[in-house]
């Protein structure tokens, strides 16, 4: 072997050209971070509704999301135990026929129209027991001033006498008596009268009516003094 030549058991010589690199292969993407499933809120034991069905849907377990839980189970507002008094007008509500309590309200209609006509409101004094502390001390007539000597007048079928004293009582007379005789009439014997409505616009008007007349009537000019009782 000349000194120029190859060892022998190599592949190629220093003047062969080196062997191509591997070609880069593609390679996948990397797969997007799921994220972290939320955490899950458990009821605590009997936090159910009155059914014992939990929050969500209706028959199933639903997650509830963080947050919506306070610190143990809901407590519960429990009714105050009724006094004895309270228990004992229920239980005689209760046991009383249905025309027990219209018959009760007759009575104190009748207890009222009794004490007009046997305490004489048009001939005893003003300052009679019992009297308005307003007008006593005052002299002013109150927003129900004259209410009995209207009543009085009334029983009488003293029409003009009555609206002289207080008219709008008289006014509102009618109305009373038909709420009373249906609501009465319900109660008792199940009469179907014809509803009265009346909506709130109109009790608030009549109220201010019967606020503005209860100032006029004091006021000590013409013809506003003829109002006064």
């Amino acid at each position: 072997m000349s000194a120029g030549s190859a060892p022998v058991g190599t592949t190629h010589t220093l003047s062969d050209p080196a062997p191509p690199a591997p070609a880069p292969t593609a390679s996948a993407p990397p797969a997007p971070a799921l994220p972290a499933p939320a955490p899950t809120a458990v009821a605590p034991a009997g936090s159910g509704d009155a059914h014992g069905a939990r929050p969500g849907a209706a028959g199933t377990a639903d997650a509830v999301p963080p947050g919506s839980w306070s610190a143990g189970p809901p407590v519960a507002w429990q009714q105050p135990e009724p006094d004895r008094l309270t228990r004992l007008v229920v239980r005689l509500y209760d046991r009383s026929p249905r025309w027990a309590v219209p018959l009760a309200a007759l009575g104190c209609v009748g207890a009222g129209m009794a004490y007009a006509l046997v305490s004489g409101p048009t001939t005893s004094d003003p300052d009679a027991p019992p009297s308005c502390l307003l007008k006593l001390t005052t002299g002013l007539d109150c927003p129900g001033c004259g209410g009995t000597r209207a009543l009085w007048y009334l029983l009488h079928a003293d029409l003009p006498a009555a609206a002289r004293h207080h008219f709008l009582f008289v006014f509102a007379v009618p109305f009373l008596a038909y709420l009373f005789v249906a609501w009465a009439g319900r109660q008792a014997f199940g009469w179907r009268l014809p509803e009265l409505r009346l909506s709130s616009p109109v009790i608030g008007g009549f109220l201010a009516v019967w606020m503005a007349f209860s100032v006029l009537r004091n006021l000590p000019w013409a013809p506003f003094t003829a109002l006064y009782v």
